[in-house]
């Protein structure tokens, strides 16, 4: 008896997982399918979704007459406001999130050209930017589609809440004003290469790499072959060039900084970045836009790219994978907390 309740529940358990397994996989079909469903311009705005949000907190902790007040108020504010519509200066604003390849840069090119066809000289265009950087000539053609704004004489401003280090960084300092939390990360002014060898490995195994080039310099440190101290030099002297190359764009956007005292491959934290130069201001991109509504009509700008049903599915599990870590992580953290 015991032995066929073993089994039973054996078997049961294996079911709950292939069933629990299948469901998440469903989930995260239907959760990619909705959000790659769309493609085009999304803009909201801002002053609007603000107010609603305060209205519904209003609501809820008003008695009947401070609505009806509180209405009131809001009806000639709105009026008064209807009237200098016209004349109101806009802030347009765009998220980048970043990432190793700058995946968003074909998102962040429709929503800078939609922009550049109605905005004037009075607007300015906000981005709220967090990047850890990565490949070099993608986080170039990023910076590059920033540097449209400023060609247009169009007002830049960057805002970095976490990040904005290495690739990153190039990005922000294309803006005219940067402005940062006190514990964002910003700079990491430098270049890096790591790839692992396994010739030795294929050596032991007897194992043989081959390489065939044309062109003395079409390949050089290898991920399997032998690396010679020329290979090595080679990369280091490309490196270095690449660094020249971000140095010269630093301070083209931002002359008065002390390029060799930052542009080291250090990171500095907001308050510290603003000591050095690398920011402007020490303020949280909530606190901008909160203080540019009293003045001025706030526009959130995103261009929604629509993915193969594929590369949603594996960005959905990627995320449920990404959130399970987290999970994992914190309770591990909290483990380990005191009590």
């Amino acid at each position: 008896m015991i032995e066929f309740l073993a089994e039973y529940g054996l078997f049961l358990l294996k079911t709950i997982t292939i069933v629990a397994g299948v469901v998440i996989v469903i989930a995260v079909a239907a959760s990619a399918g909705r959000k790659g469903a769309h493609e085009g311009l999304e803009v909201e705005n801002l002053n609007k979704t603000h107010e609603s949000l305060v209205n519904s907190l209003l609501g809820a902790v008003s008695s009947k007459g401070q609505r009806k007040q509180a209405a009131k108020a809001r009806k000639k504010k709105n009026k008064a406001e209807a009237k200098l519509e016209s004349s109101r200066a806009r802030s347009f604003v765009i998220d980048f999130k970043g990432d190793l390849k700058a995946s968003a840069v074909p998102s962040l090119r429709e929503e800078v050209s939609a922009i550049l066809d109605v905005a004037t000289a009075e607007d300015e265009v906000i981005v709220r930017l967090e990047n850890h950087g990565g490949v070099v000539h993608e986080h170039g053609l990023a910076a590059s589609q920033l540097s449209r704004i400023r060609d247009h004489n169009i007002s830049l401003t960057v805002c970095v809440d976490k990040v904005a280090a290495s690739g990153g960084y190039l990005m922000a300092c294309v803006a005219d004003r940067i402005v940062a939390a006190p514990f964002a990360i910003l700079g990491s002014i430098g270049v890096l290469a790591q790839i692992p060898n396994f010739h030795r490995m294929l050596d032991s195994h007897g194992v043989e790499f081959e390489q065939v080039t044309a062109g003395k310099y079409k390949r050089t440190v290898t991920m399997f072959g032998e690396n010679s101290d020329e290979d090595r030099a080679k990369l280091k002297e490309e490196l270095e060039d690449v660094h020249a190359l971000f140095k010269e764009a630093v301070g083209r956007y931002r002359p008065n900084l002390d390029l060799e005292k930052v542009a080291t491959g250090e990171h500095w934290y907001g308050t510290r970045a603003l000591e050095l130069g690398l920011a402007d201001e020490v303020q949280t991109s909530d606190e901008l836009l909160s203080a540019r509504a009293a003045d001025r009509d706030l526009y959130s700008v995103a261009y929604k790219i629509k993915q193969p049903l594929q590369k949603r599915l594996m960005g959905g599990i990627d995320g449920v994978l990404e959130k399970a870590d987290a999970a994992g992580w914190r309770r591990n953290f909290e483990s380990q907390l005191p009590r």
